[in-house]
């Protein structure tokens, strides 16, 4: 229905006694009422009148709105009929399905970047849109990836978002609105560090959360005294309420040591995304843009129950940082990350140009099983073409001799397959192929489909270019398409089931600042970018965006964006009267999708002030149910579904 229109509806004069279903009528009606004070305030519109056998309901902004009233003898359906292509989703509460959560970078701990979504077919991937009623206002400049936490408080699932100015939030995954927010202190003034080019420094690399315990994790750099004293600390806090934890944060300075080494947060820079792995927190460490001072790559663990048993190790050598935006992986046991170039190594590999892997604690064991670095990383040192600017990616290749894969990716534009069960050591990898003539500077993604296993990185500057890995022994590198996300963001994948729809996501960061989709197989434009709307601003190179939902969340300067795949109408089934009076509906729309029930008793109340009833459960795929039990006792009430 388009916007402005009239939903009439009438319930028929013959009422079921029986309390069981009844028969409604519905027409639709140019719209004749004029605007009330509701209008403007960011919520659908409506105005109602009542009379002994009509309730007239209008609407405007186009969004899908479910309502009836229900009384003991008679049921009044009030709905819209129609979808409007900016309509945005309802993301309050878990469904019966299944939870959905983006708990950490790339959404995997092997940093895949693949978001399974029933709701993102091709077709509806390619009409996306941004939701403009969505707020999203932060503060600060944004250099992490956003999470998406469902369960949250009064059963709201919450967009997680952090800020260089040291501002922490939650925000309503379905409107934007803050649920909380926190700052743990001033930042770093770029003018008080001895190089670098992120102005302020505070937090910077992607958070990660703890859900058993909902605990969120990530690091601060901060300054109590205007610049002079500059810590590093590791914080946990509750993701619901935004509470620190006691015995943190975890002032790293304090705390970290490897061998004689020790942390000196001035040089250190916390550019890589957290992870958690076993019972500890993983954070990694390398320097500041122009190479400063005395660094060192560092991995520090923290427990998660005892903050104060803080583990830690570091390159050998100086230099070595562990500075890529995905920061930490792991196949679920290990820890993994990838360095950049050592100074004074020598002929002497001293962990740098590296993919390592570590055991818990971190502890590294020397072994040439646990680390890989190409035969020429002296001369990658000397050239500060290191390998440190996009961190391990793990992949399975089925039917591949190895299968259990990482994949690497360099500033020298190589892409090399390394066997996971023993990196080797300083040798040649199972496979090399040279796929970019600029830097790779990025965090990749990897996904399957019937054609086989893909990975796809930001190359050529502002390019996505995809290569598919042989299922043969040894695997070896194919490419298959390359085309112009038109910024240098970092890509990410959804699929309807983790083989079909895949479409391959490019954020032109600091470029055109469009999100702009593809097709997985063939690199085809599924999404153009979209209209005047879906133009974002503030976006910042090697940045990634989330998917859950029917939405993609990302977060730039001062704003967090939401975009929306459109819902099919909304038509109520299965209106019944439960024994005990509790009242069920039912309707059909995209599997995956979040819906959330309102209601009152009072149909003139403004909709802020209807009560939340909770989430509508998707039953089976694409099915969605809805009960009732707290109003058995009302004499009429009023039921709104929301998409928001």
């Amino acid at each position: 229905m388009p916007s402005g229109n009239i939903a009439h509806f009438v319930r028929n004069p013959q009422l079921n006694l029986s309390g069981a279903r009844e028969k409604v009528g519905i027409r639709l009606l140019p719209e004749t009422a004029a605007e009330d004070s509701s209008a403007g305030q960011g919520l659908p519109w409506f105005k109602s009148r009542s009379r002994d056998d009509v309730n007239e309901l209008y609407l405007r902004n186009g969004r899908i709105q479910l309502l009836f009233l229900c009384m003991r003898r008679l049921i009044f359906l009030l709905m819209a009929v129609a979808v409007q292509p900016g309509l945005v989703l309802s993301l309050a509460a878990i469904t019966a399905s299944a939870a959905v959560n983006v708990p950490e970078h790339h959404n995997h701990d092997s940093r895949d970047g693949l978001y399974i979504d029933p709701a993102f077919t091709l077709a509806a991937a390619a009409s996306l849109r941004r939701d403009t009623n969505f707020n999203g206002i932060i503060s600060g400049n944004v250099y992490a990836q956003p999470l998406y936490i469902e369960g949250g408080p009064g059963g709201r699932a919450v967009i997680i978002a952090v800020t260089e100015s040291n501002n922490v939030y939650a925000l309503n995954a379905a409107n934007g609105s803050v649920i909380w927010q926190r700052n743990v202190g001033a930042p770093v003034p770029l003018a008080s560090l001895p190089c670098g080019d992120i102005s302020p420094l505070g937090i910077t690399g992607t958070p990660v959360v703890d859900l058993p315990s909902r605990t969120l994790f990530f690091d601060a750099m901060t300054t109590p005294d205007g610049g002079t004293t500059k810590k590093h600390l590791v914080y946990a806090m509750n993701v619901d309420t935004g509470t620190t934890n006691s015995g943190w944060p975890v002032d790293v300075n304090a705390k970290a040591k490897s061998g004689s080494t020790v942390f000196t947060s001035v040089t250190q820079n916390e550019r890589g995304a957290l992870a958690i792995v076993g019972t500890n927190v993983y954070v990694p460490y390398g320097g500041h843009f122009g190479d400063c001072g005395t660094y060192f790559g560092w991995i520090v663990g923290v427990p998660l129950i005892q903050p104060t048993n803080v583990m830690a190790w570091a390159t050998p050598a100086a230099g070595g940082g562990s500075w890529a935006v995905g920061g930490v992986a792991s196949d679920g046991i290990n820890p993994f990350i990838a360095t950049g170039n050592t100074f004074g190594a020598g002929s002497t590999w001293s962990g740098g140009e590296a993919i390592i892997r570590l055991q818990s604690g971190p502890v590294f064991s020397t072994l040439t099983n646990d680390y890989w670095a190409p035969t020429n990383w002296p001369a990658l040192d000397s050239s500060d073409t290191d390998l440190g600017g996009s961190g391990a990616l793990l992949v399975d290749v089925p039917g591949a001799t190895p299968s259990k894969l990482v994949v690497s990716l360099g500033k020298d534009g190589n892409a090399y397959l390394l066997n996971r069960t023993n990196l080797g050591g300083v040798s040649v990898p199972l496979a090399k192929a040279h796929i970019s003539s600029g830097k790779i500077i990025q965090a990749a993604a990897t996904y399957q489909t019937t054609q086989g296993t893909y990975v796809v990185c930001c190359g050529n500057v502002t390019n996505l270019i995809a290569f598919r890995i042989t299922p043969t022994s040894p695997p070896t590198i194919t490419d298959v398409w390359t085309n112009h996300e038109f910024g240098r963001g970092s890509p990410f994948v959804t699929s309807t089931d983790g083989t079909n729809n895949v479409v391959v996501w490019g954020i032109g960061s600091e470029g055109d600042q469009r999100l702009h989709g593809f097709n997985g197989d063939t690199g085809a434009v599924v999404f153009n970018g979209g209209g005047a709307n879906e133009l974002m601003a503030g976006t910042r190179r090697f940045n990634t965006a989330i998917a859950a939902r029917g939405r993609i969340y990302v977060a730039n300067d001062n704003k967090v964006y939401a975009f929306t795949v459109p819902l099919a109408p909304i038509i109520l089934t299965n209106l019944t009267m439960l024994s005990g009076g509790a009242f069920q509906f039912g309707f059909t729309n995209v599997p995956g999708m979040s819906f959330t029930a309102y209601g009152t008793t009072n149909l003139v109340l403004a909709f802020t002030n209807w009560q939340r009833l909770g989430s509508v459960a998707e039953i089976s795929s694409g099915q969605f149910q809805f009960t009732d039990v707290s109003g058995v006792s009302d004499h009429e009430r009023f039921y709104r579904v929301t998409t928001p």
